[in-house]
């Protein structure tokens, strides 16, 4: 559950505000993507059709002033129709580059995993190392680089699972889930006209969205703190229900969440509390599980909550620097 009675960044209260106005009941998916955005990762969004996941990337992109570009996948799409193509001009005797989608701030990566694993891997290099290869020229992406991408549940005829390699690559992965009976009711009644999403505007510029993410950096986090991160990825290391455990990349996504989440709860340090709210949400999707634990019924998730109820979580009056 999301901690009470949090008080928000001013900048972030703004964000949460607006996308309120098109999302109702959503304020975790929100919040937690918006850690994503101010850590510098991505986030992946998992459940069934309808239940508001491209809405909700649409809602954050255009609180943001930011270029937003997004990318339809289908069986198809072509690793070249993400990334961009050259094409010859006749007139200059030369070929001009012609950049894709790829090559924006928020990209929303729509139902990823509708397309073939060659043109998934387009994405591995964007999101990890902030560019792009085309026709052997590197080119860097716009900053900030932000991708949400949405995919049905893996057991959906027509998907193609992701690798883990691709997994890795998102800092998050979040569900939806259903709304309540009244917060459908207020859904029917606001889009009964007009969509809210059709009056939403930007209440960010990108220059304070860049400022916001440099003061990320500066938040501190205690070595107690540290060392509780990588106490729980080791564990998911020696779990005799884990097949392969989180790399340590996981330990810095965790860290990179962690104060990407202080940040938003107006501190400037971070606590434990912060890592045990993010862990589900960073490490679950990391894991690979035997196959004794798949046949017993187990999840990724369940076996991260035991690891994460088992592990000592530090204990100071003071995490402050």
């Amino acid at each position: 559950m999301m901690q009470e009675t949090m008080m928000y960044n001013e900048k972030i209260e703004k964000v949460l505000s607006n996308i309120n106005r098109v999302m109702i009941g959503k304020d975790q998916e929100v919040i937690l993507s918006l850690v994503a955005l101010l850590a510098g990762g991505h986030v992946l969004l998992e459940d069934v059709p309808g239940v508001g996941k491209t809405m909700l990337v649409r809602a954050l992109a255009k609180s943001l002033d930011c270029d937003f570009r997004r990318i339809q996948f289908t069986p198809d799409l072509l690793p070249s129709d993400v990334t961009g193509v050259s094409i010859y001009n006749p007139k200059e005797l030369e070929f001009e580059f012609r950049p894709g989608p790829i090559l924006g701030n928020i990209v929303l990566a729509d139902e990823i995993n509708r397309t073939s694993p060659k043109t998934q891997s387009s994405l591995l290099e964007a999101m990890e190392e902030k560019n792009v290869t085309v026709d052997g020229n590197t080119i860097p992406l716009k900053q900030p680089f932000f991708v949400m991408a949405t995919q049905n549940p893996i057991e959906y005829e027509g998907t193609y699972p992701l690798p883990e390699a691709q997994l890795d690559r998102f800092l998050l992965k979040l569900k939806m889930g259903y709304p309540t009976p009244e917060e459908e009711v207020s859904m029917l009644e606001r889009t009964s006209a007009l969509h809210p999403i059709e009056q939403v505007t930007a209440v960010i510029t990108k220059e304070q969205l860049l400022e916001a993410q440099e003061e990320v950096r500066e938040v501190y986090i205690d070595e107690t703190i540290l060392h509780y991160i990588v106490n729980m990825t080791t564990a998911t290391r020696r779990h005799p229900a884990i097949y392969l455990g989180t790399s340590p990349r996981a330990s810095i996504a965790l860290m990179k969440a962690a104060k990407a989440y202080a940040y938003i709860s107006s501190r400037d340090y971070c606590i434990p509390d912060d890592i045990k709210y993010l862990a589900p949400y960073v490490l679950s999707h990391r894991l690979i599980l035997t196959t004794e634990a798949k046949y017993d019924g187990l999840t990724n998730e369940q076996v991260m909550q035991t690891i994460i109820n088992s592990a000592e979580v530090p204990i100071r009056k003071e995490f402050r620097p």
